[in-house]
């Protein structure tokens, strides 16, 4: 998994309540399970006139163009800035894969559902809670000049914006060791390489016939 320290990127704005998984990767592109190849499906039904398939060409499809994605001043956005309850629904590992494959390394809101913000810190995304009037106070700083980016610092858990105001942010301290050392679940027990080989090699003492040719495992 990807560490996160320090990023500085170019903001994008949801203004949207409530947004559903399904809304962030439809359900017919569930059946994969890779975790790449779902940047072009994102919010795929907010984002193409057309209905999306898996595997499709997105080059060519024809594009809502009042969508934020699609707009020339939102490209290359890599923190996404949206409303309570993000991610609510279904709890699809695969939104998260689609944000991250598009290139949004973080998102900022006043709430996550559950399931969603703890997939976040498994693959490499942060996840911001900051309060109602932070939030809007952004969507107003990012509607009025174009190009608004911001720096956010996890070690020091702030984010800075362009005229020196710092905001904090609070996360918990696990969760924020595993995203600077990027550290998913199999990180994190590979960790205990050693611990589970000794384990192994107990076990072949006390129970041999548990490891024996047919198992392939001599």
């Amino acid at each position: 998994m990807q560490k996160f320290n320090t990023h500085q990127g170019l903001v994008a704005p949801l203004d949207r309540a409530n947004i559903d998984t399904d809304a962030i990767i439809p359900k017919q592109f569930l059946k994969s399970i890779k975790r790449t190849g779902y940047g072009p499906y994102l919010f795929d039904e907010w984002r193409y006139m057309d209905i999306g398939e898996p595997d499709m060409d997105c080059s060519n499809r024809p594009l809502k163009k009042d969508f934020f994605l699609n707009q020339a001043r939102y490209q290359e956005a890599s923190i996404l800035l949206t409303r309570d309850n993000f991610a609510c629904g279904s709890s699809r590992e695969h939104a998260v894969w689609a944000l991250l494959d598009y290139g949004f390394r973080a998102i900022i809101a006043p709430s996550f559902a559950d399931i969603f913000y703890s997939n976040c810190f498994k693959n490499g995304i942060l996840p911001i809670c900051l309060t109602t009037n932070e939030i809007t106070s952004l969507f107003e700083s990012v509607n009025t000049h174009q190009g608004f980016a911001l720096r956010i610092d996890l070690p020091k858990q702030s984010i800075s914006l362009d005229d020196g105001q710092t905001l904090s942010f609070t996360i918990d301290t696990f969760r924020k060791h595993c995203l600077i050392n990027g550290l998913d679940d199999i990180g994190l027990t590979l960790q205990q390489t050693d611990a589970i080989h000794c384990y192994e090699q107990k076990q072949k003492k006390i129970s041999p016939w548990l490891f024996s040719d047919v198992l392939g495992l001599e």
